[in-house]
Formats: C-alpha cells, structure tokens, sequence
C-alpha cells in the first residue's frame, strides 16, 4: 500500500515537473515570438526612421553654412561625406521606395495627389541641389570666397526645402498611407522595404548609417545632445 502511494506521488510529481517544463517551453516560445514580432518595423515607420537620419544631416548642413558664414574652419569631407549620404542613402533609396510604392498608390485611389506632385518635384530639385553640394565639397572650393557662398546657399535651400518636406510626409502622408492599402499589402511592403535595405547597405543598413552621420556629428562638435539645450535666465 505504501509502495503504490509512493509510486502515485512520484508519478504526480514527474507529471507536474513536465507540465510545469512544457509550459515554460510554451510561454519562452511565445515571448520569443512576441519579440519577433515588436521588432518587425512596419513600412510608416521605417520611412520616418529614415527622415531621422535625414534631420541629423540637416543638422550638419546648417553647422557647414554657419561656418562658412563666420568664415571659420569647415573640413570639406563633413559636407561631401554627409551628401554622400543624402545622395544614396535618402535620394537612391528612401525617396526611389515613396516614388515607386507609395506615390504610385496614392494617385490610383484619388488621394493627395496634389501633395504627392509637389513632394516628387521635390526630390528632383533636392537631387539637383546634392549634385552642386558636391561639386562644391572640396578643398578647393571651399578656398575660393565665391564657391564658399555657392555651397552656403546650396545647403540653405536643401534645408528650407527639407525641413517641411518630411514634415508633411510625416504627419500628412504616411499616416493617409495606412488608410489606402490592404492590411496584408502594408505587411509586405514592410518586408520588401527591409528586403532592400539590407540588399543595398548590408545586415548594417539603418544602424549602419546612423553611425556614419554620428561620426560626422563628432568631426564637428555637434554630437552631444545636451549643447543645444537652451541657457535661460532664471
């Protein structure tokens, strides 16, 4: 009698212990899965993410037009390293993905059209403006007080232009985006757009070039987020 109601207590305490196994199995599989999940970026998103490094290198044009304003020291390879950027980063890649997914989508259901028109001819000014930026991004040009005034006002208008132009993407146009396509058909592009990242710039891709822009931000001084703070009176 003894011997059964060990046996059964034994037999119980294995059921549990696997129970207990399986469900820990389950639940760490879940949580995997929900991980997974939190990390997919979808196609809105990845867009704005993408304006990110967009701002940070406005920052660093309206840093080069102050120094060429002051007449101070402004290594040439901070503004032909950071169009470079702009150029394949944001010009062949960001902009190429809104011309050809979402533009074409917004003018088949009827919707901002006029915004898209605008935003389009846009990119062609902005792709014009780059090229100029880099012709004018070099050590000698950056001697001559002519050219120095060209680059200036290059990168002023690539900021006026910019500035309100992802601006109106943001709050405007991505969110309309959601509202025009299918659930599914917005997945997809989620993976179609991380598809063409990582074929273009690598298993680095975004993170890749953040880094790249914050090494420029350093080269001029402007990488710590605490010096724009604003020193007010008290």
């Amino acid at each position: 009698m003894e011997r059964r109601t060990r046996r059964a207590f034994i037999r119980a305490g294995l059921i549990a212990s696997a129970s207990g196994f399986a469900g820990a199995t389950l639940l760490r599989g879940a949580t995997e899965k929900e991980t997974e999940e939190e990390e997919e970026v979808s196609p809105a998103e990845d867009l704005m993410r993408e304006h990110g490094v967009l701002k940070r290198v406005l920052l660093i044009y309206g840093e080069a037009t102050r120094r060429i304003e002051a007449n101070a020291d402004l290594p040439p390879d901070t503004v032909a390293d950071s169009a470079k950027i702009i150029r394949n980063f944001i010009e062949d890649y960001h902009e190429k993905l809104e011309e050809n997914f979402l533009f074409p989508r917004f003018r088949k259901a009827g919707k901002l059209v006029d915004l898209v028109d605008v935003l389009f001819e846009q990119h062609q000014a902005g792709r014009r403006v780059t090229n100029q930026t880099l012709q004018l991004a070099t050590p000698q040009a950056l001697k001559n007080p002519d050219d120095r005034k060209k680059l200036a006002d290059a990168l002023r208008q690539f900021i006026r232009m910019y500035s309100p132009h992802e601006a109106r993407e943001d709050t405007v146009l991505f969110p309309e985006f959601r509202k025009i396509v299918s659930g599914h058909e917005y997945d997809s592009l989620g993976e179609d757009f991380e598809k063409k990242e990582h074929e273009l710039f690598g298993e680095e891709g975004f993170e890749g070039m953040v880094d790249k822009v914050a090494g420029i931000e350093r080269k001029l001084g402007i990488y710590d987020l605490a010096q724009f703070t604003p020193k007010l009176n008290r």
